[in-house]
């Protein structure tokens, strides 16, 4: 009989040691977490873990580009298994609206690479700016403006020093409705052509202009026409700005029609994308309808500071946030 019993307690042991009901991968995570091992762990729990990859992305690095130039990082994201259980125990089972995402910061940041120009955000976020530049067209505004607050956009006006001198109810109207600004010089010269005395001296008085006037004070400057050399880059990075360009441009000051105009822009968007528009009829006249399209292709449209961030955009942090 004692051997009948020693005999079927090694036949379990070889049973449970083939069966066992935790994968090698949830061993790991129960080890790595610092989690007692039991087989009476919820399957629930044991679930999440196996589940958990299919959610999670690692963190992409900021860098330099011999095309596009500095081009910023992205956060990776992890799900938060014990934040996810508690989630989900109450109903004791498996659901990704209750999965507990957290983002994870890329090793390298668009603050450490070298003074560049920008010209797109991250090609795996899902994400557009309109980089609106200001030193005439006022007619256009209020019209812009009103578009913009329909649809619950926010974009990035850069505004020339002397029109906020000459301007300043209109720029402290953008500021009031929520819009980021941002440097585009004093007197519009062709920064490339400058010297070093002088592009200091553009740079910083549109910063002293629209802080004065308008309380904010600018994080990127637009060059211009687009005209510049590296040690402009430089020099605006002396005056806390990264140096901001375009992958789309609108080329509205050629007075398309808005077919035409949206069409320059839906034919070529993408994740990052940097949108080039002045006040103009045309893009008056277009941006009710261009904002619908590119929302219908699953781009967020936000300022430039948000699509340059790290950030993931809020459709992929709306787990993590309604935990918090």
């Amino acid at each position: 009989m004692k051997k009948l019993t020693y005999l079927i307690v090694i036949l379990m042991g070889a049973w449970l040691l083939v069966s066992n009901p935790f994968s090698d991968q949830y061993l790991s995570y129960l080890k790595a977490e610092s989690i007692p091992v039991s087989v009476n762990e919820d399957p629930l729990h044991r679930e999440i873990v196996e589940k958990a990859a299919k959610y999670e992305e690692e963190p992409i690095d900021a860098k330099m580009d011999p095309v596009w130039k500095a081009i910023p990082g992205y956060n990776g994201v992890k799900v938060n298994v014990e934040k996810s259980y508690q989630k989900m125990k109450k109903e004791g089972e498996f659901s990704e609206h209750s999965l507990v995402l957290e983002e994870i910061n890329p090793k390298v940041h668009l603050s450490e690479l070298p003074p560049a120009a920008i010209y797109k955000g991250n090609p795996e976020k899902p994400m557009a700016s309109f980089i609106i530049n200001v030193a005439w067209g006022n007619e256009y505004l209020s019209d812009m403006l009103a578009t913009l607050k329909k649809h619950h956009v926010k974009a990035t006006f850069f505004l020339e020093g002397r029109w906020v001198k000459n301007h300043p109810d209109l720029a402290k109207m953008i500021v009031e409705a929520g819009h980021e600004v941002g440097n585009h010089s004093f007197s519009h010269p062709d920064m490339k052509s400058l010297s070093t005395a002088r592009i200091h001296s553009e740079i910083k008085k549109t910063n002293e202009v629209i802080e004065a006037t308008t309380g904010e004070k600018p994080r990127w400057f637009a060059p211009p026409s687009g005209s510049y050399r590296e040690e402009v880059a430089k020099v605006a990075s002396v005056y806390g700005l990264g140096t901001v360009m375009w992958s789309i441009d609108t080329i509205d000051w050629r007075k398309p029609s808005p077919d035409v105009l949206i069409q320059r822009v839906t034919g070529k968007l993408h994740n990052g994308a940097l949108i080039l528009m002045h006040p103009t009829d045309s893009t008056a006249k277009s941006l009710d309808r261009l904002i619908t399209e590119i929302k219908a292709q699953d781009l967020h449209i936000g300022t430039v500071s948000e699509l340059l961030s790290e950030d993931r955009v809020m459709v992929n942090k709306t787990a993590s946030e309604e935990e918090s």
